[in-house]
């Protein structure tokens, strides 16, 4: 769920508070015909909301790739990297409906099934669209989603419709071959290897038309962009504005992974990652022509579980060997599972009508005195609580509280503080390593949090907060800032190391 607040510049068209106030449901999608809502409540990766609840899962049955991307580096049986292209296991089609049925069997709060690679899904058509036949037929509560570069995507179209694809994310990075020239060193196309400029031009074409043909079928569509800072990073606003004018729903800008150790190009040549405030800057700069997904953990090809988490090694292929399942059983369960989220979130809702209602405070706030905003991370283990010791986490939800209300910004990855009876060093390591990528906030909010950690962020200027534990995220986030307000905090001058977005 994203609260969206509104500064002076902002409007509500931009994504921002209707007049209704801030934190109708999901505000991203609150502009959407109900029939388009419907398709996308429950789906982790196109609601911010429905992340918190709902999990998903990928298959790993595409191994081939039609384009070859300087940040891409496809690698098999690698489990220590989270990042798309990797995978442990590469399966058939009939691996991956036995799989599907047995993840959704374990984990109902799975919605839905995404083939993503570790090559492109549409340069491997056959194993592809068996996949989603068998699986439209054995397992019809799943949702079946395809992510896609778009080369071969105007050629697929037919297809996808046939089997009840509705949502598909294609990947584009640039509008501007020029641009696309320094992304992609070739694409194969009509049996030959093009590289340069004139792959990307045939790229870029083969991506609009591709996007343009699933709108006119009314298949939703979001478009993915990796911000490669110094190539594409200003570029992304106009990409941004086109997929927009041409039908996209929702824009997701990701930062470039380019640790040298992942063996990509980038990453060998040094080209640097951008920084978290380098992120936000640019996804709040799109924002004014697209709905930005900010949840986006860039995920393995082989993920399971709730977006933040991966469950992949509990579903082998030799432990789902094991496994008895009664899938018609399954679907019952899952539909009891459902229907209880659904009104958690409904109730919660009305709560958080009721607080956007509020807003701020009486007292300090009572005059219309605009306070910054302040930048707070959240330790979760989902389902929107703040239920998560800061030693057990292995990322913080980063939340911005102002006057106008809360919405979401981003997502931390750290290494686990708590490591058991690994060396101190490591968890030394581990706890600055966590401060060093909190930077910018000004609070962080847990279930509990020890001594140690507890003096070294209010050392760097980050109060730890665990009076809130088990309340959920947004409740608790207001009501710290209300505290900060009435307490003065705010009236002081903005800390060295805070980040206020724009």
């Amino acid at each position: 769920m994203e609260l969206t607040v509104l500064n002076e510049t902002q409007s509500a068209s931009s994504g921002g508070c209707s007049s209704s106030g801030c934190g109708s449901t999901d505000d991203q999608l609150s502009h959407l015909p109900d029939d388009i809502k419907q398709k996308v409540h429950n789906h982790p990766c196109y609601s911010e909301e429905a992340h918190h609840y709902f999990a998903r899962m990928h298959v790993a049955v595409a191994p081939a790739c039609n384009i070859q991307c300087h940040y891409c580096n496809r690698k098999y049986d690698c489990a220590n990297e989270s990042r798309p292209g990797v995978v442990s296991e590469l399966l058939t089609p009939d691996q991956a409906v036995m799989k599907t049925k047995a993840v959704a069997a374990n984990i109902p709060q799975m919605t839905v099934l995404g083939i993503a690679g570790p090559g492109d899904p549409l340069a491997n058509p056959e194993r592809t669209f068996e996949t989603f036949r068998r699986l439209s037929q054995e397992a019809p509560d799943i949702k079946l989603c395809v992510s896609t570069n778009g080369l071969a995507l105007p050629d697929a179209v037919e297809e996808l419709a046939k089997h009840n694809i509705d949502h598909v994310t294609i990947t584009i990075n640039c509008v501007d071959p020029e641009i696309g020239a320094q992304i992609y060193p070739w694409i194969y196309w009509n049996n030959r290897r093009i590289r340069g400029k004139k792959g990307a031009k045939i790229l870029i074409e083969q991506q609009q038309k591709g996007l343009e043909m699933l709108v006119a079928r009314g298949i939703l569509v979001k478009v993915n962009s990796v911000m490669i800072p110094g190539v594409n990073d200003q570029h992304l606003k106009e990409v941004s504005r086109i997929v927009k004018q041409k039908g996209a729903f929702l824009h997701n800008v990701m930062p470039l992974i380019s640790e040298a150790e992942h063996g990509t190009f980038y990453g060998v040549m040094g080209q640097r990652g951008p920084s978290n405030e380098e992120l936000m800057d640019l996804q709040d700069e799109c924002s004014g022509d697209m709905n930005m997904m900010r949840h986006c953990r860039q995920c393995r090809a082989d993920a399971v579980g709730l977006l933040g988490e991966d469950r992949g090694d509990e579903f082998t292929l030799d432990k789902i060997a094991e496994m008895d399942i009664d899938y018609e059983a399954a679907m019952k369960k899952r539909a009891v599972i459902h229907q209880g989220i659904a009104e958690e979130l409904a109730e919660k809702e009305k709560k958080r009508a009721a607080l956007a209602a509020v807003k701020v405070p009486s007292g300090p706030a009572a005059d219309n005195t605009h306070f910054r905003p302040v930048l707070m991370a959240v330790a979760t283990s989902g389902g929107g609580m703040i239920n998560q010791h800061f030693g057990h986490a292995t990322e913080f939800l980063i939340y911005e509280a102002s006057s106008n209300g809360v919405r979401f910004i981003s997502h931390r990855k750290v290494d686990q503080y708590c490591i058991g009876n690994d060396t101190c060093g490591e968890k030394e390591s581990a706890l600055s390593g966590s401060i060093r990528a909190l930077s910018g906030c000004e609070v962080v909010l847990c279930s509990k949090i020890g001594f140690e950690p507890w003096g070294l962020l209010e050392e760097a200027g980050i109060q730890p907060n665990g009076e809130h534990a088990m309340e959920p995220i947004e409740e608790a986030v207001m009501a710290v800032y209300e505290e900060m307000i009435a307490t003065g905090r705010l009236d002081e001058a903005k800390p060295e190391n805070a980040q206020i977005s724009a």
